[in-house]
């Protein structure tokens, strides 16, 4: 029984990242647009220092985890032939 399988590959899954500090970052954003406070300085002080305090508390992700399908699919590959 003989088993061909010509350079298949699958595909990763795609997982939408997740901004955690999006709804801050976009306050500061719309803030800067309507008054011009590039500096934060007045207007946009509190949507800052939002932002700062959601970028200082959320943990930092590490690298996801690849999947390592392909890797197997090329050693079985090699044995198939």
């Amino acid at each position: 029984m003989s088993v061909s399988i010509p350079k298949l590959k699958v595909r990763p899954r795609k997982n939408p990242t997740v901004n955690l500090c999006a709804t801050q970052l976009s306050a500061m954003l719309g803030c800067w647009a309507a008054t011009s406070d590039l500096a934060s300085t007045s207007a946009c002080k509190q949507a800052a220092e939002d932002l700062f305090h959601c970028m200082r508390t959320t943990p930092m992700r590490g690298k996801q985890h690849r999947s390592s399908i392909n890797y197997h699919l090329a050693r079985l590959n090699k044995k198939t032939k």
